[in-house]
């Protein structure tokens, strides 16, 4: 037989296999459908959950909420970005990872302006104090009864919901504690509103923080960025001590590029320092004041996390400077005392009093690591040969 017929033979065998094969969809979400009895009418949210939530060994594990504003838009980029700043796969670990909920659109001009907009026309502006009763009301609640969740919640928006963030923020009780404003639409903000809003603005505000991205409009740019800077200087002055927030203007950016690289920078801010690297902790006391000025700047309490914790401990543990290594023992302690729950805590603080020669302290937090997780093997085999060695 021909060789060229064969090729094309074999060629036409691989398409059919390759098309004959079952494809795999990726999926990065799950759809929901909640009906709200505040605005009468059925809402659909889409949930990314964090790569460690399914896991077994951290079924005790807790996470933030993001909740994304035009999440028909939004929801796809920024979950990856979420997901690549805060995974143990990636060990960027520049955030931590956080239950991920975006929500549909059904009229954003009804539900993202805060107030009525007079026009000569009638209009259904001005819905934006009842779509936030649905997110405080009827979606976080549940979203705490679905998920595992940490009540530290930020809220995207971009625009009009951009504003509607601002909004949020300037009011005196709000469910959420940090908010990323991208290009807000202060359009239907004149003076005289926004003087009225910043006058009833209270020191609550000041315990969250906030984040305001402003793009280049071209010809209109001037007037755009000068109500950004308004606001955010009036907030400033007002604010007693050291204002919370970052104001940021994208010069390179017009109002639709702008999201994804203004998200990444307001995640990036509300959670500056956070990333802290392994190799640059030399004590205990050093990580958790890190942490500590971290949870007094967001008004919540972060605790290091527990991986990062455990990379620290081990690289003193496996040092030849045996200053080092009994550094360690206080920082597999302190992982046990942040994360009672985890059995690998235990293994770890156990492994590690083995390691130092203390084997009555090293079974007991082995014995404790199986309690929490029966089918911990490598505790059950140091138990053993630990105890056939007493």
């Amino acid at each position: 037989m021909n060789k060229n017929i064969i090729a094309v033979l074999f060629l036409l065998i691989g398409i059919n296999q390759v098309k004959s094969q079952d494809v795999e969809q990726i999926a990065i979400g799950t759809k929901h459908v909640l009906h709200s009895n505040i605005l009468d009418e059925d809402r659909e949210y889409w949930v990314n959950l964090p790569e460690s939530y399914l896991k077994a060994e951290v079924s005790y594990k807790k996470y933030p909420i993001l909740i994304i504003l035009d999440g028909n838009v939004h929801f796809k980029p920024i979950t990856g970005m979420v997901n690549y700043m805060s995974s143990d796969s990636y060990r960027s670990w520049k955030i931590p990872e956080m239950i991920i909920v975006g929500i549909q659109n059904i009229d954003r001009r009804r539900d993202y302006t805060p107030d009525k907009v007079v026009t000569v026309r009638e209009n259904n502006t001005g819905g934006g104090e009842a779509f936030l009763s649905f997110l405080e009301d009827e979606l976080i609640p549940e979203l705490d009864k679905k998920y595992r969740t940490e009540p530290y919640r930020i809220l995207f928006g971009h625009s009009l919901g951009g504003l509607l963030a601002v909004h949020a923020y300037m009011k005196e009780e709000t469910l959420f504690n940090a908010f990323i404003a991208v290009d807000p639409s202060f359009g239907t903000w004149d003076e005289e509103t926004m003087d009225k809003k910043l006058d009833a603005v209270t020191e609550q505000s000041f315990e969250r923080f906030i984040y305001i991205a402003t793009a280049n409009w071209g010809k209109r740019n001037i007037r755009n960025r000068d109500r950004h800077v308004r606001l955010y200087e009036a907030l400033n002055s007002k604010c007693e001590g050291k204002f919370p927030a970052k104001l940021e203007y994208f010069e390179n950016e017009n109002h639709g590029s702008v999201p994804p690289i203004a998200f990444y920078n307001g995640i990036s801010s509300i959670f500056e320092d956070y990333g802290i690297s392994y190799r640059d902790v030399e004590s205990k006391e050093q990580l958790t004041q890190h942490f500590k000025s971290l949870s007094q700047r967001l008004s919540w309490n972060f605790s290091p996390p527990e991986s990062l914790v455990n990379r620290i401990g081990y690289r003193m543990l496996r040092s030849r400077n045996e200053n080092e290594k009994s550094k360690a023992l206080a920082f597999f302690i302190l992982n046990t005392e942040n994360f009672p729950s985890s059995f690998n805590a235990f293994d770890s603080l156990g492994e590690t009093y083995e390691s130092l020669g203390d084997n009555k302290k090293a079974i007991e937090n082995y014995k404790k690591s199986l309690e929490l997780n029966p089918n911990n093997e490598h505790a059950k085999m140091r138990i053993e040969s630990l105890g056939n060695n007493e």
